[in-house]
């Protein structure tokens, strides 16, 4: 443990109860943060009445966890339900709450802003969102450095969620958008080397990579085959864990079923998650019958068991930023189809721990999965492959270079202060 610990002010846009990758990798980062000895002080959405009530009753793991730590304190920012998907929060403008008296307080020696543009309304183009870069007055009064994470394609959201016709009129300006937002922070970093490039053409300014985006190895487990959510279920199974949301692809899944289940009969997709467009999939699915099963929602051993006992995790978003389900396929033993995107090309490498699919193109998707069902000898090198593959994305093994990053970026700002 490096001496002293860290004050650290985190300001998320996603956490629990609120069910996102985001949400996970925040509260795993936080604990993490705080095992080690620093002082963290979490700003999260808040959860409400305004929410469906099947939210707020989320078994995941969140404050209660954290509250027992002497070293971490907590401010639920006010929040209304996002325009686009009312599972999702968007925090209330800044007449509302005030993040320059929250650091006034903690006085930190560096603030993260993690998902920073869902903070600041982008991906409602400010209709309802907090409208500018949080924690940056204070850090700009006080020189304390201050940084951002991204987790999302905040443009291919914006395009997903708006439309085609309606981005087309925006897309003139958002380098200028990406611009003004970025240089708000000292630095901001990304996840996936692709997305970085990416958004540098887009006039992203001060971004660096940092592979600060980890899952559990220990968790996600090749053993966790032991627990079935369908006991006496042998058929070969395909799985997808994520939102039912436009961006995430899902429809893709279906197109590409009855061209997979033409040459593997008894093949079983199972859909794993929740999101607004739930019913769309789920009438789609019932012409399947038995052969996709709508899951729902999926916690505990529960959704462990599935990542292992699935014969191959698919995938076919093309939003994707270093994608946590992608990895947490790949932890548990289990070959990842995704479609080809920025960051997918940097967790599944064709033929060693799955292949990539050409986008929006249910053929070629299913032809892949096709080639792993149909290749025993394959399947089983993809599989033993898998895990290895992914290790040196572990949760422990990110986050120590996070930690290195964090004690850098802070004794800059002490020697820039002292000249």
């Amino acid at each position: 443990m490096k001496t002293p610990p860290l004050r650290i002010a985190l300001f998320t846009g996603l956490y629990a109860p609120f069910l996102t990758g985001v949400s996970v990798a925040v509260h795993q980062r936080v604990r993490w943060l705080l095992q080690q000895g620093h002082e963290v002080l979490l700003v999260h959405p808040q959860i409400n009445d305004q929410y469906p009530e099947k939210v707020g009753k989320r078994p995941m793991q969140g404050l209660d966890e954290l509250q027992p730590f002497p070293n971490f304190s907590a401010y639920a920012f006010p929040t209304k339900p996002l325009i686009f998907y009312k599972s999702l929060p968007q925090p209330l403008n800044y007449r509302h709450w005030s993040d320059t008296k929250l650091l006034e307080n903690f006085q930190p020696d560096v603030v993260v802003v993690e998902e920073a543009a869902q903070m600041r309304g982008l991906y409602s183009l400010l209709l309802q969102g907090y409208g500018r870069p949080v924690g940056t007055e204070y850090a700009r009064r006080t020189g304390t450095p201050i940084i951002s994470l991204f987790h999302t394609d905040i443009v291919a959201y914006i395009k997903y969620y708006l439309g085609d016709q309606f981005f087309s009129l925006v897309r003139p300006i958002i380098p200028a958008l990406i611009k003004q937002f970025t240089e708000s922070y000292d630095f901001n970093y990304f996840s996936s080397q692709e997305q970085l490039i990416k958004y540098r053409e887009m006039k992203c300014q001060r971004a660096e990579y940092l592979p600060y985006q980890g899952i559990d190895c220990e968790k996600f487990h090749p053993r966790n085959i032991c627990y079935n959510p369908i006991p006496n279920d042998h058929r070969p199974t395909l799985l997808f864990v994520g939102r039912i949301t436009a961006e995430k692809n899902v429809s893709q899944l279906l197109d590409a079923y009855p061209l997979i289940a033409a040459k593997i009969p008894d093949v079983h997709l199972v859909i794993v998650g929740s999101g607004p467009q739930d019913e769309e999939i789920r009438e789609r699915a019932q012409k399947f019958k038995s052969g996709i099963t709508m899951w729902g929602e999926s916690h505990g051993a529960e959704l462990l068991g599935w990542f292992a006992r699935a014969d191959v995790f698919v995938n076919p978003s093309v939003t994707e930023n270093f994608c946590t389900t992608n990895n947490e396929a790949l932890a548990s033993g289990t070959p990842v189809v995704a479609a080809l995107a920025p960051s997918t090309s940097e967790q599944v490498f064709p033929g060693h721990n799955g292949f990539l699919a050409e986008p929006n193109n249910p053929a070629d998707f299913a032809q892949k999965v096709i080639t792993i069902l149909e290749n025993p000898d394959l399947k089983a090198d993809l599989t033993r492959q898998a895990r290895p593959s992914i290790l040196e994305f572990d949760w422990s093994a990110c986050m120590q270079k996070f930690e290195d990053k964090l004690y850098q970026i802070v004794e800059i700002s002490k020697k820039v202060q002292a000249v």
